[in-house]
C-alpha cells in the first residue's frame, strides 16, 4: 500500500479527484490485501463517516471517509499502528 495522503475528501464533489471506490470494494481490498479491519468510526462534516482500518499483526493502517452517496475515499495510510488504552481525565476537569 503506497502511503497516500489525500486530505479534504469529506466534501461531496471532490471524490472525483481522490482515490475513491464503492465502500464494499474498499473494505474488501483492505481486508484481503492488507489484513486490515475497522478499528474505529466517527461522524465527520456533511454526515461523512470517518473510519480507521488497521492490522494489529502487520501494523498497517488506513483512514477512509465515506460520503453520503456511498463512495469511500482513502484519506491517509501508514505503518506502526498501535491500540492505546489511556485513562480518561477525572470528570468535569479539562486537562
Amino acid at each position: 500500500m503506497a502511503s497516500v495522503l489525500l486530505l479534504g475528501a469529506a466534501h461531496p464533489g471532490e471524490a472525483e479527484d481522490r482515490a475513491c471506490a464503492p465502500r464494499a470494494q474498499v473494505v474488501t481490498r483492505l481486508a484481503q490485501q492488507f489484513g486490515e479491519t475497522r478499528q474505529s468510526i466517527g461522524l465527520g462534516a456533511n454526515n461523512a463517516v470517518v473510519e480507521v482500518f488497521a492490522s494489529p499483526e502487520s501494523g498497517t493502517w488506513t483512514i477512509t471517509v465515506t460520503l453520503a452517496n456511498g463512495t469511500t475515499c482513502l484519506v491517509a495510510s501508514g505503518q506502526a499502528y498501535e491500540t492505546l488504552a489511556e485513562a480518561l481525565p477525572p470528570g468535569g476537569k479539562d486537562t
